[in-house]
């Protein structure tokens, strides 16, 4: 029996599931728990738990009920408590449901971090709509296939010309019926909301007053009051979550209410410390990964914290912020962490409130764990997830034993197993490496019009995650490589095949293939090896302002690396495994030659 389905049907989330170790010579027998982590788990917490499935909206409706008079979201300067949030909300959902969004009905984000982004997406699932995230930074082809592939209907984005421009053009070549268009002067405090628009008139975007724009003031001109939409939470998807999943083009997770809400109390349970209503939250990461969307706002609002909204990262910004907003939670990628280790005056900033750091999206370098936890006084956890997952499986204790080089210990009610890469029904032993699987309530239930694909990735009710690690006898897991091609450049994913293609549609370029490099500070970095065609000739430079418009700016290439010819593989295809293979031995022998 599918063990994820018996969970739904049930409508609890609780696991009880087997790790299969090693007895003698190629014999695997049951393990009883506990299970090799829980002994490790911090004091008072058990795996066993049971997590109500509840509408992930339900998690606003809560805070607003506990809260109503604290500070939800700081923005520049402007300050809305969850009684305003919650109002705001249920008029935006109204208004969606005036625009025809109920079940079923996506709606994409094309935001920065805002109070826009906020109301919007839990307006939408209010309504009952389906939130379907869009990289601002994303080019116009890109964001065209995924409105195709998601059926997205309506879009939610600013007046700025950099953002709209590209969301407008969708309405002639995509599905897409309608935009609403958020005032980006109007999230500003006075008088910085008169000053944008005198200072920044150049940037606002000139908004057609036809049927298929639709201003954000106007959405929420109502009462309010409107017939909620009952949901099941097992089963109606709240986010449709692109991902490259371990192989091909972007995919989208769909991730139900209950996995998301699930998520939010699992890692809730990993802070017991954590003060309801009290702390106060950098929002740094982009909502619109599925990291800033658990780990920040969704678990922010949860925890009835205030959330200090920053549109992008700037480090000199974020440390005076530190010193001057005194949060004490910071949810970020180790090139964030990086970045504050490495600026010249971060020694003229207190950093001292901060509390909880956990960085994830990437491997973390020991080295910027420890320079950071030495300059905040704060224990920086890495934490380990995927957006299937929606998205944290693992993470070390902000109590306990932190193993440096791991990423920690499967949450209450997940299951970790390492199975064989040659055959992945056979669990490995403690210790032997092989691909990492996951089961629990926050994972997905499948991928989006993909039955193959999802058949392949969700396998006897575990999630084959593409990552290849192995656990430790104190339950401690470590990520050692990935199965897939997929590059994470400072917590961003990059698709191989994706810049490939955009590449080749330069008229000089005969053959390209892409690989991820690793870099101390972005995590990996983009390069690309390019065979030009005969009599050709291209620079770097001019490459990458071919590819400006096509590519978002951490997929373009930093390194271009023009050669003759690429290696093969025994069936004649370029071979990306021997050029990384290329990589790692000039850097081996550079170390030596020093």
């Amino acid at each position: 029996m599918n063990l994820m389905a018996t969970m739904r049907r049930a409508g609890t989330f609780f696991l009880a599931l087997i790790y299969r170790g090693r007895r003698g010579a190629g014999e695997t027998v049951l393990a009883t728990r506990p299970y090799p982590w829980e002994p490790s788990y911090p004091p008072g917490l058990g795996w066993d738990v049971n997590i109500e499935a509840k509408p992930l909206f339900a998690i606003l409706d809560d805070a607003v009920a506990k809260y109503a008079g604290n500070p939800c979201l700081e923005f520049l300067g402007k300050k809305l408590s969850y009684r305003e949030v919650g109002a705001q909300v249920s008029k935006a959902a109204k208004g969606f449901r005036d625009l025809g969004v109920d079940k079923g009905v996506k709606v994409g984000l094309f935001l920065p971090n805002s109070p826009f982004y906020v109301i919007a997406y839990y307006a939408i699932l209010k309504a009952g709509g389906t939130v379907v995230n869009f990289n601002p930074l994303y080019a116009g082809p890109q964001i065209a296939r995924q409105i195709a592939d998601s059926e997205t209907r309506i879009m939610v984005t600013l007046n700025l010309r950099s953002l709209y421009a590209k969301v407008a053009a969708r309405l002639e070549d995509t599905g897409l019926e309608t935009i609403v268009v958020c005032n980006m002067g109007a999230a500003l405090p006075f008088p910085g909301n008169a000053l944008f628009r005198l200072m920044k008139r150049r940037e606002i975007a000139a908004i057609p007053s036809d049927a298929r724009h639709v201003r954000f003031d106007k959405l929420i001109a109502n009462d309010g009051a409107f017939e909620p939409v009952s949901i099941d939470p097992t089963r109606d998807v709240a986010a449709l979550q692109y991902t490259g999943g371990t192989t091909g083009r972007p995919k989208g997770a769909k991730l139900s209410h209950a996995n998301l809400y699930a998520n939010c109390v699992q890692i809730r349970l990993w802070a017991p410390d954590l003060k309801p209503g009290k702390e106060k939250v950098l929002a740094i990461l982009p909502l619109f990964h599925v990291f800033g969307m658990t780990g920040v706002l969704n678990l922010g609002l949860y925890c009835g914290t205030e959330i200090v909204l920053l549109p992008r990262f700037k480090e000199l910004e974020v440390l005076k912020l530190i010193d001057k907003q005194r949060p004490s939670v910071f949810v970020g990628v180790p090139t964030m962490y990086s970045a504050l280790n490495r600026n010249k005056e971060l020694a003229n900033y207190d950093l001292s409130s901060l509390r909880y750091c956990i960085s994830g999206g990437a491997a973390l370098p020991p080295e910027v764990k420890r320079t950071f936890e030495q300059v905040s006084g704060c224990t920086l956890v890495e934490g380990y997830g995927l957006t299937e997952a929606a998205p944290v499986c693992t993470i070390n204790p902000f109590v306990g034993v932190n193993k440096p080089g791991s990423i920690g210990l499967p949450l209450p009610g997940t299951m970790v197993k390492i199975v064989s890469l040659d055959n992945p029904d056979r669990a490995v032993p403690l210790g032997e490496r092989g691909e990492i699987c996951v089961a629990g309530p926050q994972v997905m239930a499948g991928y989006w019009r993909r039955d193959e694909e999802t058949a392949d990735a969700l396998r006897n009710g575990f999630l084959r995650t593409g990552d290849v690690g192995h656990m430790d006898a104190d339950g401690y897991v470590y990520l050692v490589d990935r199965i897939k091609d997929l590059i994470i450049n400072s917590g961003f994913n990059v698709y191989p095949r994706v810049v490939e293609e955009a590449i080749s549609e330069h008229p000089a370029v005969e053959e390209v293939v892409v690989c991820g490099l690793p870099d101390s500070h972005r995590g990996e970095l983009v390069k690309a090896y390019v065979v030009l065609r005969n009599g050709a000739e291209l620079k770097a430079t001019d490459l990458r302002g071919f590819l400006k418009d096509r590519l978002a700016p951490f997929e373009i290439p930093r390194r271009v690396d023009f050669r003759k010819t690429l290696p093969r593989t025994l069936l004649g295809k370029p071979s990306r495994q021997d050029l990384i293979a290329e990589e790692t031995h000039a850097k081996e022998t550079a170390a030596a030659d020093r």
